[in-house]
C-alpha cells in the first residue's frame, strides 16, 4: 500500500469515527438543542416580564415625581407670596418709623428696616424648624418693639427723639 492509500484510509476512518460519534450522540445533541431553545424562550419571557415591571415602576416613579414637583412648586409659590407679604410689612414698618420720627435721619430708618430684613432672611433660610421658630420669634419681638416705640412716641408717652428700644435690640444682635 502506498502512502496515499494509507492517508485516504486514515481519512475515511476518521470520517467513519466522526459519523459513529455523531450517531451515538445525536439524541444528546437533540436534547441540548431543545433545552437551549426552551431556556431561550424562558429567558425571553422573563425579560418581557421584567421589562413590563420596569415600565410600571418607571411610570409610578414618574407619577410620584410629578406629584412631588407640583407640590414643591405650589409650596414655592406660596413661600414667594409669603415672603413678598413680609417685605411689604417691613416697608410699612419703615414708613411707620419715618412717619413717627419725622426728624429721624433716613439712614437710621434704613438701618432699622435693613435689620428687620436681616432677621427675616435668617428666619427664611433656617433649615431646622426649631431654628426657624427662634428666628421668627426674634423678628416678631423686633417688629413689636419698633411698633411700640413708634406708638409711644406718637402718643407723647416718651420724649425720646430716637426709637431707643429698637436701636438697643439692634445693638444686642
Amino acid at each position: 500500500m502506498t502512502i496515499l492509500n494509507k492517508i485516504i484510509k486514515l481519512f475515511h476512518s476518521v470520517k467513519d469515527e466522526n459519523l459513529k460519534w455523531q450517531l451515538a450522540n445525536q439524541g444528546d445533541r437533540t436534547k441540548l438543542k431543545h433545552a437551549l431553545a426552551l431556556s431561550e424562550k424562558a429567558l425571553e419571557a422573563e425579560l418581557k416580564k421584567k421589562s413590563v415591571q420596569l415600565e410600571h415602576d418607571i411610570s409610578l416613579l414618574k407619577t410620584k415625581h410629578d406629584a412631588e414637583l407640583s407640590m414643591f412648586k405650589t409650596k414655592c409659590k406660596q413661600d414667594v407670596k409669603d415672603y413678598k407679604q413680609y417685605l411689604a410689612a417691613l416697608d410699612q414698618l419703615k414708613s411707620s418709623i419715618q412717619a413717627s420720627y419725622t426728624h429721624l435721619p433716613e439712614a437710621v430708618a434704613f438701618t432699622i428696616h435693613h435689620h428687620a430684613k436681616y432677621l427675616l432672611n435668617k428666619m427664611w433660610e433656617a433649615e431646622d424648624f426649631e431654628q426657624k421658630m427662634q428666628h421668627e420669634m426674634q423678628l416678631i419681638r423686633f417688629m413689636t418693639t419698633v411698633h411700640e416705640d413708634a406708638r409711644l412716641h406718637l402718643e407723647g408717652a416718651t420724649t425720646d427723639n430716637l426709637p431707643e428700644r429698637t436701636l438697643n435690640l439692634i445693638g444686642q444682635q
